[in-house]
């Protein structure tokens, strides 16, 4: 009978062939970016409120790729394991059926959708997004409301513009806000009413906002400046249309797409349209064609990435073999770092508005992206990077990276120093999540594990010690750290132990015993490691019943830092990583990054590869490092 140690061993070269025989021929690995059935839904939508021949075959393969979503009793959820469906979720996928044209009305799962939905209180708990979508169809009232665009044309030397709003929010803010203060909309031929659905819509503004906000939080500050925006001449409101306008195209990839997400093309589009725009300009096709571009098949199922994740996957494998004994010198490695230097972002872009002398140079999610770099791509693109095959762009990415500390130490995935208290203070769901971008402990861990291992920065550096010290002080009192970005607090945890280690934190900080300890006590019996989606929503930690083997990964990989190999909470982990019957769908599929919480869960496809092959190789070395004592 093999040993654990030769049995890793195996399951790593296994999975360093598999990765070999899965790279492109341009050095990128490509996998699926799989989020919610709103993309799907919405360019259904989209493609038949246009009425334009030739999109009936894309039109059916989005509807079904729905209708495989969807649950026996007719809902739809956001994640497995989602209490007794979303609401949002079942009137996206709903809707987008219905409008496609393929399923009727009388249909029996149409029917269990409609008569859930109506149980939940029709359209009024709806996210303000999808109600927003209906609205740019004709199937929900605009609100009573008027969005000030005179905020794009405030000086940024102001102390609240619109560049204090995360780049998130602003890409989608401005054709979202366009479309609605022109009460525009596309009538969809294919579906008449929703009037059976909710009977009670409403022209009232509080509807589209969060029903708990006024309860909650004192809203006299925001509301105040919202109307002194209101009171500006009428030629600054004109003024700010047409510098929406502008803002829109000056930020259009060479795909059409704007900032390459699908869900802010889309809703362009409409605010395009309602400006005067033609439906038959290039600039709208461009942008049809654009998305049409990110449909692809996940497990199978068709559907429309909101943007695609080549960028981020191969940085994230390129390093995880490297880490494996991979030689920088071989093709895979050298294949993957000049497609990630082909990517390198070349131009100052939004996020020099807050940062305005330093240089370009760092990463975007998608190799569509070259607008809109962050901190969490540009760190896993220099991990895969061997510095001796491009010194002056890897010295240019690192001075980037460095350049976009917080003031507070902390890093942030797009900008520096986005998080103005009047703008979380906005009545708008999940607006802590989107409508800002603070520090994260996250971000701020996985940036400082490559500040340590890839660039040798100590605490003896200013910057790293403050960064360090950032996460020390917003750790939970169970001895965890939340993550931003993914399945959450296991995530979050992972990053910055992972970070502090390679800084030279050693086992001994309180902080470090305390993460440490926690992660143990959450350690499944069978070995694994699990926890649900729900923790992003309750902001506290809610275990999966069953564990996934991302997750399981990262637990490992951070307890391997500073724990023996020989480790009972390790060897369980081992193997149950190297169990092929813990590698099923359940296992696998179950999301584990976030867009935004309540919303947009993601499925990386590439993650059970990528940190299973990390975690194999933090085992390995850990052998090894005990051996040369």
């Amino acid at each position: 009978m093999s040993t654990l140690q030769e049995q890793v061993a195996r399951c790593q070269k296994k999975t360093i062939t598999q990765l070999k025989n899965m790279q492109n021929a341009d050095g990128s690995w490509s996998f699926c970016f799989e989020g919610p059935i709103m993309t799907n839904s919405f360019f259904i939508l989209l493609l038949t409120s246009f009425e334009e021949k030739g999109n009936e075959e894309l039109i059916i393969k989005l509807a079904k790729g729905i209708r495989e979503k969807q649950r026996p009793d007719g809902t739809f959820t956001n994640y497995p394991g989602e209490e007794k469906g979303n609401v949002t979720a079942t009137v996206q996928g709903y809707v987008g059926m219905l409008a496609s044209g393929c399923y009727l009305r009388s249909d029996p799962h149409m029917i269990q959708a409609e008569r859930f939905i109506i149980s939940q209180g029709g359209l009024k708990d709806v996210h303000f997004m999808t109600k927003w979508m209906l609205a740019a169809n004709g199937l929900y009232p605009w609100p009573a409301l008027y969005l000030p665009l005179c905020l794009l044309a405030i000086p940024p030397t102001f102390p609240l513009h619109f560049y204090q709003f995360s780049t998130y929010a602003r890409i989608h803010f401005v054709p979202m806000a366009v479309t609605l203060n022109q009460r525009f909309f596309l009538k969809n031929p294919n579906i008449p009413s929703l009037k059976y659905l909710d009977s009670h819509m409403s022209k009232n503004p509080f509807t589209w906002l969060r029903t708990d906000a006024y309860d909650q939080r004192d809203l006299s500050s925001i509301l105040a400046y919202w109307k002194q925006l209101l009171n500006v001449p009428f030629s600054l409101h004109q003024l700010g249309f047409r510098t929406a306008k502008t803002y829109m195209l000056d930020r259009i990839e060479k795909d059409g797409t704007l900032y390459s997400y699908a869900s802010a093309t889309i809703f362009m589009i409409y605010s395009l349209l309602s400006l005067g725009m033609s439906r038959h300009s290039s600039i709208i096709q461009q942008a049809l064609n654009g998305v049409k571009t990110l449909v692809t098949e996940c497990d199978g199922i068709p559907y429309l990435e909101n943007s695609t994740s080549a960028v981020w996957d191969t940085a994230l494998i390129s390093y995880s073999l490297q880490q494996s004994g991979v030689p920088e010198k071989d093709l895979m490695i050298t294949g993957a770092a000049d497609f990630l230097l082909e990517n390198q972002h070349k131009k100052k872009a939004d996020w020099s508005v807050k940062n305005p002398h330093a240089a370009p140079g760092g990463w975007g999610f998608s190799k569509i992206n070259t607008n809109n770099p962050d901190c969490d791509d540009t760190a896993a693109a220099l991990q895969a990077i061997p510095r001796s095959l491009s010194p002056m762009s890897w010295d240019r990415g690192l001075n980037w990276l460095l350049s976009m500390q917080n003031k507070d130490g902390g890093f942030s995935a797009f900008e520096r120093n986005v998080n103005h208290p009047l703008i979380r203070l906005l009545p708008l769901e999940s607006a802590e999540d989107a409508a800002v971008d603070p520090s994260t402990p996250d971000l701020t861990g996985r940036v400082l594990r490559f500040l340590g291992e890839k660039a040798g920065m100590t605490q003896d550096n200013r910057q790293i010690k403050k960064a360090v010290n950032w996460l020390i002080d917003n750790q939970e009192d169970n001895g965890s750290w939340y993550g931003r970005w993914g399945v959450c607090y296991i995530y979050g945890t992972w990053a910055a132990i992972t970070g502090m280690r390679a800084c030279g934190t050693e086992a001994f900080h309180p902080a470090v015993k305390k993460a440490v300890h926690w992660l143990k006590t959450i350690q499944h019996d069978d070995g694994g490691w699990g926890e649900s989606c729900r923790s992003a929503e309750v902001k506290t930690y809610v275990p999966l019943r069953y564990g996934t083997v991302t997750q399981t990964a990262w637990a490992l990989d951070a307890l391997l830092q500073y724990e023996e190999p020989d480790h009972p909470s390790i060897t369980k982990g081992l193997e149950f990583l190297i169990n092929s019957e813990n590698h099923n769908k359940q296992s696998l599929a179950y999301p584990t990054g976030i867009g935004l919480p309540k919303q947009f869960y993601i499925r990386y496809h590439s993650y059970p590869l990528a940190f299973s092959l990390l975690a194999y190789s933090s085992y390995m070395k850990s052998i090894e490092k005990r051996e040369m004592k």
